[in-house]
């Protein structure tokens, strides 16, 4: 069944970079699902006062020996669906082929929506860097900047990465991004149109900011006051690259990951 988009992802993302704690909470509840499905789900879990927890369609809770109270509303959640693109006649229209868009659908409850079998926990996995760079297949090479400002840099899909950086994994999130963002290619162009410096800072800061707080390490702090530097404190981000910022978040994620888990 779809449901109306409940929020904009630049609000979504607006309201998880200034307001401390949300991020890591929300990944914390619902870490199988993506970064943008779990900060749809936590916001909704406390405008109705709902315990955030594990979340499960209907038929799921009922493979798993648990049944919907009688009258819970149902959470909303985006989903991806693959589409066909038509032909069009020779007058220089689209192509056929098939394109993502995004529909939001209200199919999910929590688990203190839900009655029934008590359920094992599931632990959160843990973050392997090393793991994350060889599934994202970028490599990591000696750090040679010379600029004694630099603490880290990205180039092609290489990251390094200062070894007296005092927050290491902020700035290996931040230059991650860069290369999967394609901040660096963009350097690489002769022509064609780039990203504005003072956005690509902002992109990549922001995915930073988000790993960050998800996985609980330092740096959150340090990267609410770059992202101002660069972008103005109250800016609203642009609603195209809030939606880059938290793929690429969550493809940084997913990829450290040391178990894998289900989402349905």
């Amino acid at each position: 069944m779809a449901a109306a988009s409940p929020a904009s992802f630049s609000d979504l993302l607006q309201t998880a970079v200034t307001e401390p704690g949300i991020i890591s909470s929300a990944y914390t509840a619902f870490h199988t699902y993506s970064l943008g499905n779990q900060l749809l789900a936590f916001g909704q879990c406390l405008a109705r006062e709902i315990p955030p927890g594990p979340m499960a369609t209907y038929p799921r809770w009922k493979e798993l020996g648990r049944y919907v109270r009688k009258g819970e509303k149902a959470i909303t959640l985006c989903q991806p669906v693959t589409c066909k693109r038509a032909a069009q006649a020779d007058d220089g229209g689209d192509e056929p082929g098939v394109y993502t868009r995004f529909i939001y659908r209200n199919s999910w409850f929590v688990l203190a929506q839900t009655e029934g079998e008590e359920l094992p926990s599931v632990p959160i996995p843990a973050w392997d860097r090393d793991r994350a760079l060889a599934a994202l297949d970028v490599a990591e090479v000696p750090f040679d900047a010379l600029d004694g400002n630099a603490l880290g840099f990205a180039r092609g899909r290489t990251i390094a990465v200062s070894p007296i950086n005092p927050l290491p994994h902020k700035t290996t999130f931040h230059e991650l991004a860069h290369v999967l963002l394609g901040h660096t290619a963009e350097g690489d162009q002769a022509n064609g149109e780039t990203t504005p410096r003072s956005l690509r800072e902002c992109e990549a800061e922001t995915v930073a900011l988000l790993c960050c707080a998800a996985l609980d390490l330092p740096g959150v702090e340090c990267c609410r006051g770059y992202i101002q530097e660069w972008w103005g404190q109250g800016h609203p981000i642009p609603e195209r690259s809030a939606q880059r910022i938290l793929k690429t978040a969550d493809q940084i994620l997913k990829a450290g990951r040391t178990r894998a888990g289900r989402h349905d």
